[in-house]
């Protein structure tokens, strides 16, 4: 009797740590595959991150972690496939502007992402750049404006969705500019295009046109961070270059579905900063362009919070009003 107590004793203690989420819940998650789904398409900056972190955090719970890229419809694709998995072992990895734009961009969302996503860490400040054809000849802004006033109309621009697309035709827009959108359901495949002057105008993360810029077929006329990126310092800033209204620093991280306890949440994040003082991610990281930073939970969701609230401040100056989700 005196056994058979003991063993109750102990079981009770480890179902009371699995709710009260302590050490006990850590070591039950996962329990089989965890999917990370990203709204982009392969060698993406979200691609390679999402790459690195899968890795290593395979090896750290013993469980495979397989990256999906859905790409398309907005973002709504990679959306709609996390949202209807229902899943905990289902996990959304991406840019916070991926979904906090989504309201002023179709007439209807099909669901509310921002109550069907919530913050699990962030990962990363994405470093944005706008970048056109190395044909063209132009190495600034103003010259690029200025080609577009003087041929109304035939140019071309293509972005990446989220806050890329949001931020470029919205200036474009406050500019006054004649400049066609072109979309790709894959922005991967922009790049070529560009080179080939079949597009003029891209804005995508800095990792996406950094192999063709270097091969001298593009050239990236600014990036929209508030502080150039390490691994291109001699792209200036868009508010060095005298346009301002294009600075933004695109956060990205990982999210869970609905209803995930804040505990899980927190063992979660605590083991992405475990893996993340592995020194090639934070150099493979700052290489595409990206600055790391690792924040749990509520400081996460404090940064989407402020993102949606300076998207609302762009989306009143642009007399854009948010759609109703269904």
């Amino acid at each position: 009797m005196v056994r058979l107590s003991a063993l109750a004793a102990v079981a009770i203690t480890a179902c009371l740590q699995v709710i009260g989420g302590g050490a006990s819940a850590q070591q039950i998650y996962p329990t089989r595959t965890v999917r990370f789904i990203l709204p982009y398409g392969a060698a993406s900056a979200t691609d390679i991150t999402a790459r690195l972190f899968a890795d290593r955090l395979s090896a750290r719970w013993g469980k495979p972690v397989v990256v999906e890229n859905r790409p398309g419809g907005d973002g709504i694709v990679s959306m709609a496939a996390f949202v209807s998995a229902h899943d905990d072992h289902t996990l959304w990895f991406g840019p916070a502007g991926a979904f906090t734009v989504l309201p002023y961009q179709p007439e209807t969302v099909p669901f509310d992402p921002l109550h069907a996503l919530v913050p699990i860490v962030s990962i990363s400040d994405v470093v944005l750049a706008i970048s056109v054809p190395a044909s063209l000849h132009i190495d600034t802004i103003n010259q690029l404006v200025a080609l577009a006033r003087a041929h109304p109309g035939t140019l071309n621009a293509a972005a990446a969705n989220g806050i890329s697309d949001f931020l470029l035709f919205g200036w474009i827009k406050q500019m006054g500019l004649q400049i066609a959108h072109v979309p790709y359901r894959d922005i991967m495949q922009a790049p070529n295009d560009l080179a080939e002057d079949r597009l003029q105008v891209l804005s995508t993360s800095l990792a996406v046109p950094q192999p063709l810029a270097q091969a001298g077929k593009i050239k990236i006329l600014a990036v929209t961070s508030r502080q150039r990126a390490p691994s291109a310092p001699n792209v200036p800033t868009a508010s060095e270059a005298g346009y301002p209204a294009l600075t933004f620093e695109s956060v990205g991280g990982v999210f869970g579905p609905r209803g995930m306890p804040e505990a899980l949440r927190k063992s979660i994040a605590a083991d992405f900063r475990a893996v993340s003082t592995d020194p090639i991610i934070a150099k493979r990281l700052t290489d595409i362009g990206t600055v790391m930073d690792i924040r749990g939970p509520d400081e996460f969701a404090a940064s989407v919070q402020a993102q949606r609230d300076k998207l609302a401040a762009i989306a009143k100056i642009l007399g854009l009003k948010a759609a109703t989700t269904q």
